[in-house]
């Protein structure tokens, strides 16, 4: 089991913790930001493969800003994987 806390750049969320087993996402949770969306993203991944995921968000934007809390989530999944793949 690997479990991070990432802090997002550019968006109103302030933490993105996740924990990824095997390659499927258990959890995640963010701290600030749209807390009804927030809290939706977060069930709709639980038990997802990492790479449905981040295929799914990875470059989805909110308003003017080049990123989203959704597309960070895929940076943090691909940092937790990095580490992850150096565990093994």
């Amino acid at each position: 089991m690997t479990q991070l806390d990432y802090v997002p750049k550019g968006v109103c969320s302030r933490m993105i913790s996740v924990e990824i087993d095997g390659g499927t996402i258990e959890s995640v949770d963010f701290i600030g930001g749209c807390d009804g969306n927030l809290k939706g993203i977060a069930k709709l991944v639980a038990g997802r493969s990492v790479d449905e995921v981040i295929g799914l968000l990875e470059g989805n934007t909110c308003g003017m800003k080049s990123t989203s809390c959704a597309d960070q989530l895929t940076r943090a999944l691909r940092i937790a994987c990095g580490m992850q793949a150096q565990e093994v």
